[in-house]
């Protein structure tokens, strides 16, 4: 698969990787612009073309049937958005009983545009005390950028600077609701 995918991807498709995903066991890798469903099918791609399991939560709806199956084969785990439940420690918890664990997550929170992403990919790098790996999904240039690990620190409106002029200049699928 790992042949196959990066054929897809630098030769079908035509696009790049700037940097390099970091040798880590445990990480949430932020994955930003998500603009659109084909990002989710990008994302399978480049796991296989970097050769890396990346697990994904999402809304609890898309694991019901048909194809409720595939997402979870995929590496993704459902999340009831609408329970008032402690989701930073659960999710927390297990970087803690798991050897390998990374998960992708988008701090947008939705694929639409947003003036404010969430902070739950940042408390729950906090709570479980691994970095944070920014993925910039750049459709404008046909390239996936990856930075190297970033623990959090105790400012979270730095860090958001950080993470933000890392993203800058990045286009989604859909680029108005970038």
């Amino acid at each position: 698969m790992h042949v196959l995918a990066k054929f897809i991807y630098f030769k079908l498709l035509g696009w790049k990787t700037i940097g390099e995903f970091p040798k880590l066991n445990k990480c949430i890798v932020a994955v930003v612009p998500h603009t659109s469903w084909v990002d989710f099918f990008l994302g399978l791609l480049i796991r296989r073309v970097i050769n890396q399991d990346i697990s994904f939560i999402a809304k609890k709806s898309l694991f019901k049937p048909p194809f409720g199956w595939y997402f979870r084969w995929m590496g993704g785990a459902p999340i009831d958005r609408s329970k008032s439940s402690d989701t930073v420690t659960a999710i927390a918890n297990i970087f803690n009983e798991k050897e390998v664990f990374r998960l992708a997550l988008s701090p947008e929170g939705t694929r639409k545009k947003v003036e404010k992403w969430k902070t739950g990919f940042y408390y729950i790098a906090k709570t479980a005390q691994v970095p944070i790996i920014l993925v910039a999904f750049d459709y404008g240039h046909k390239q996936i950028k990856f930075s190297k690990p970033h623990f959090p620190s105790e400012n979270l409106e730095m860090d958001f600077k950080i993470y933000k002029a890392f993203f800058k200049g990045s286009l989604g699928k859909i680029p108005e609701y970038t």
